[in-house]
């Protein structure tokens, strides 16, 4: 099967000899991962589609993939428009689109293991709606016309030591354990796998950039456990590790041990774990309670200790990030370099850190046109030179045992135009109007949200993304619950009040489609703040990420007094920071590239 439109009628044929009238095809794994596996890629190995968030409906005459507002041009350059129409979300759901096209019935089958069960329901009603059903398969029809399909990773589990983590395995567990007690559970079915990584204290190379481990877990009210794992990937570090109190099995057993609950109340999220997990426990007798994963809180609100890690990283992180800026400005007007040759050189930064363990995601190193594509994905294909006249947008970061980083900076080659200058000044307006916000407890990212926007909406402007995500701790560059998004985009809504200790994302940004992109993304810290003569202890953020932001497209007439003193104390935080990692040119340039901006 060379192309692409020969794997959309093998899929097709393969329905067929399954009596099956129309698939689903997600693009997530057995843990509703965002990130998954190369075995798991099943919906770019249909369509070419290289986003990270899709999913794709094949009926007979007609096969469509949906996408949101990130990917609106990226899946027209991926994906052949004779094949596919292209729907948008959230504006048409799956189940309303099944609804409206398939036939009286019609059997629409599914992979239990790759939705949720909040899935499920809402598409077996729409689907019933019609007259057509939807129907749960034992083999996925994907993978059974998927010859060269790859073999799920063997990489080692690892310890992370409690130095970084700031907290035992056994305290993370005892904490559960009495969590449990208080809903009146005997275990919680653990399925995220960011989520295993915490509670156990350790990491795994599974999924590419995401240091998880391919696993299962279960957590018993006496604080005991069963980790299920490829026997394969265990060492007898990880072992003395996690002690008598884990009891370890076969991944591969797990499905087995959801039988065993017969009389047994068991925890499940249902945001976070397969349709196939409570149904598994209920048909054995069990009784499944749909309670959100009692580690994702603590997990996202980091302790003192990975507070402190995280600094240490960004600092570390922040340095590389310099010394690239300074060097793509020098190479990136000689011409010679691409955006290929530009992300292997900042690969190569980081890695000269000595301590880098993996990027936290590939880099979205876009110039030119393709830096209008807010989730751009560089290929040997799509790989644009750098040249004079162009906006070149670096997103890129690191994966540290004591932190995960993400940053955004454009940097512009040559002399950027009036227009680029006005937009980029915007979205900085946006970024310190959310990175300098006090709100009161109980304020949600959505709340927030407008804050990065209004400069633009101003000018008649908007970026069809969210404005922030949380960031794990050597986890997932890419980690709920909280988020900063207006509630109707993926991910937006509804949304998760903002606690101390967590971590997040501010990226405004804007988008000239087949111009240029523009973003400036530094991740925060949400800490207490205490006003004087204030009744209430307020919220604010304090910003973590240490990178100079490019003075050659600011236009200081735009801002206001306040911003350009953000500004400049930023710029001084900067320099102090790095000055004492960065040396010769690299720290002269830092110096320049952070010397005060006087009003416009």
């Amino acid at each position: 099967m060379s192309t692409y439109t020969d794997r959309l009628a093998a899929l097709r044929d393969q329905l067929a000899r399954q009596q099956l009238d129309g698939f689903v095809v997600p693009l997530t794994d057995e843990h509703m991962s965002e990130y998954v596996g190369a075995y798991a890629q099943r919906l770019a190995w249909l369509t070419g589609f290289q986003g990270s968030a899709g999913t794709a409906v094949v009926l007979p005459a007609e096969a469509a993939i949906f996408i949101d507002g990130r990917y609106t041009l990226q899946v027209r350059q991926q994906v052949s428009a004779d094949d596919w129409q292209f729907v948008g979300v959230p504006e048409t759901s799956v189940s309303g689109w099944l609804a409206g096209h398939v036939k009286q019935d019609a059997r629409i089958g599914y992979d239990p293991w790759l939705h949720t069960s909040a899935w499920v329901d809402e598409a077996s009603k729409a689907l019933a709606a019609v007259g057509a059903t939807l129907i749960p398969v034992d083999t996925n029809p994907v993978d059974a016309i998927w010859p060269d399909q790859p073999q799920r990773s063997d990489a080692k589990l690892a310890v992370h030591d409690d130095r970084h983590a700031g907290r035992s395995s056994a305290e993370k567990r005892a904490a559960v354990a009495d969590w449990l007690g208080e809903q009146k559970a005997d275990a919680v079915v653990l399925a995220a796998l960011e989520s295993i990584a915490w509670v156990f204290n350790v990491r795994g190379g599974d999924v590419s950039r995401t240091p998880v481990a391919l696993s299962y877990a279960i957590v018993n009210a006496d604080g005991t456990a069963d980790l299920f794992v490829a026997p394969e990937k265990m060492t007898e570090a990880v072992a003395q590790h996690l002690g008598n109190a884990v009891r370890v099995h076969d991944r591969a057993a797990f499905a087995g041990a959801l039988g065993g609950f017969s009389g047994k109340r068991v925890a499940v999220d249902p945001a976070l774990s397969v349709a196939a997990i409570p149904l598994a426990i209920e048909a054995a007798g069990g009784r499944v309670l749909a309670l959100r994963d009692p580690t994702v809180i603590p997990r996202a609100v980091k302790n003192p200790v990975e507070q402190a890690g995280h600094r240490a990283a960004s600092t570390r992180d922040g340095a590389a990030l310099t010394r690239f800026l300074r060097w793509i400005s020098i190479e990136g007007p000689k011409g010679g370099q691409t955006e290929l040759s530009a992300a292997a050189r900042l690969e190569a930064f980081r890695r000269e850190t000595g301590v880098l363990r993996d990027l936290s995601f590939d880099a979205i190193s876009a110039t030119g046109p393709n830096g209008a594509i807010p989730h751009y994905h560089v290929t040997e294909e799509s790989s644009l030179p750098i040249e004079p006249g162009q906006l070149y947008l670096i997103d890129s970061g690191g994966q540290y045992d004591d932190g995960t980083t993400d940053v955004t900076r454009v940097v512009p080659i040559g002399a950027p135009t009036t227009e680029m200058r006005d937009r980029y000044t915007r979205v900085l307006k946006g970024h310190i109007a959310l990175a300098t916000a006090v709100f009161p407890r109980g304020t949600v990212g959505s709340q927030l949200d407008i804050l990065a926007r209004l400069p633009l909406w101003q000018a008649g402007l908007d970026f069809a993304h969210g404005t922030g995500h949380g960031v794990g701790s050597y986890l997932s560059v890419h980690e709920g619950p909280a988020r900063i998004a207006k509630p109707s985009y993926p991910g937006g809504g509804p949304s998760e009040p903002l606690l101390p200790g967590m971590i997040l994302s501010n990226e405004p940004g804007y988008y000239k489609a087949g111009d240029y992109g523009i973003r400036i993304e530094n991740l925060l810290l949400v800490e207490e703040r205490r006003i004087d003569g204030g009744e209430d202890v307020m919220l604010g953020f304090d910003t973590l990420t240490l990178v100079p932001i490019e003075r050659d497209l600011i236009d200081p007439s735009l801002l206001t007094a306040y911003e350009l003193a953000w500004l400049n104390a930023y710029h001084v935080r900067v320099a102090a920071a790095l000055g004492g990692v960065l040396d010769g040119a690299d720290r002269a340039w830092l110096e320049e590239k952070c010397a005060p901006i006087v009003a416009g």
